[in-house]
């Protein structure tokens, strides 16, 4: 076990303040993550250097679409969450408690080596929420930033600001799922609240922190047309035009087994939303679409990156501009 970060010690407990739930145990007591240990006054994260998976990805995977297209990311996760969400992907590890799993060793150092040795261009912190292995993700993108790699991270976006704002020193691009603009929906489908998502956002796009944003599309859950507009209105308002956002197909799973998939026309629909409120780069995640998830320019609407899948077919950016009309397209490429 390794001490954890951002607690406070109280006279018969401690009181975790990673996240916004400030979980206070008594000794012996584990947090809502299920990773973070009272032992004698003591906080301890129990999944330092613990991770459950561990893989090498195309970044578009993550999905980031604009931040080092083609390229591989080193990735892992462990088990453990700060959210409850029923329609969880990732339920398996993500819901688990790191005792579930044998004891995997691999330390910052070792996956900084192997990420190097398998080619990739960054380190990915994703699969469960990462936040809540925080100490473990840290040292390593420390270490990683000293070998020239990038860091990255896939984030429910549920944490505090001053643990934030000390990831953002080390921390080049995010994808934050925000699950819903609906504050009943956080409440009651995850087990959360959204305010503290959109402090999140607000934060990394201030700090310099390559941000894209991924909504996944429930059926009659999350899809009304005005949650949607209101969600891309403030995305519009608060962190701007150019920040991507991945409307992604649902898929049945954990305990929401009987909610349809995603169709391609609700899909399509809140793309339309986003577009028609001058977002500039929208795409469609997790379903086989034709174009849907190609960049173009905003300004001569020519194809720039042509993807099929997590593949690029085609890419017409010439370093961070389009080749045909110069207009600069933000991201990092």
């Amino acid at each position: 076990m390794r001490e954890a970060s951002y607690y406070i010690k109280q006279e018969d407990s401690v009181k975790c303040v990673l996240c916004p739930r400030d979980c206070v145990l008594k000794n012996g007591e584990v947090g809502f993550c299920k990773v973070r240990k009272n032992e004698n006054g003591k906080l301890y994260s129990l999944v330092y250097a613990r991770p459950v998976a561990v893989h090498v990805d195309p970044i578009e995977k993550k999905p980031l679409f604009h931040f080092l297209p083609g390229s591989k990311t080193f990735s892992i996760g462990t088990a453990g969450c700060n959210l409850r969400c029923q329609h969880c992907q990732n339920w398996n590890i993500s819901q688990a408690k790191p005792s579930d799993f044998s004891d995997r060793v691999l330390e910052p150092k070792e996956v900084v080596k192997q990420a190097i040795e398998q080619g990739c261009k960054s380190i990915a912190y994703t699969y469960n929420e990462p936040t809540i292995f925080f100490e473990y993700m840290i040292e390593t993108a420390k270490l990683a930033k000293k070998k020239g790699l990038k860091n990255v991270a896939v984030t429910n976006g549920f944490i505090h600001q001053e643990p934030l704002k000390e990831l953002c020193k080390y921390l080049d691009a995010v994808n934050v799922d925000l699950k819903s603009f609906s504050k009943q929906f956080y409440g009651k489908v995850t087990a959360a609240w959204l305010e503290p998502v959109l402090d999140t956002i607000k934060t990394l796009k201030e700090k310099g922190v390559w941000l894209e944003i991924t909504n996944l599309i429930i059926p009659s859950v999350n899809d009304s047309d005005i949650t949607i507009k209101e969600m891309c209105e403030w995305l519009k308002e608060n962190v701007g035009v150019d920040v991507p956002i991945h409307f992604s197909a649902f898929h049945p799973d954990y305990k929401f087994q009987d909610y349809p998939p995603t169709s391609i026309e609700s899909l399509t629909n809140a793309r339309d939303i986003a577009k028609n409120l001058g977002l500039n780069y929208v795409f469609v995640g997790n379903v086989f679409t034709n174009g849907l998830e190609n960049t173009t320019c905003p300004n001569c609407n020519k194809l720039l990156i042509d993807r099929r899948g997590f593949q690029i077919l085609e890419n017409n950016m010439f370093k961070n501009t389009c080749r045909f009309c110069n207009k600069i397209i933000m991201g990092v490429f």
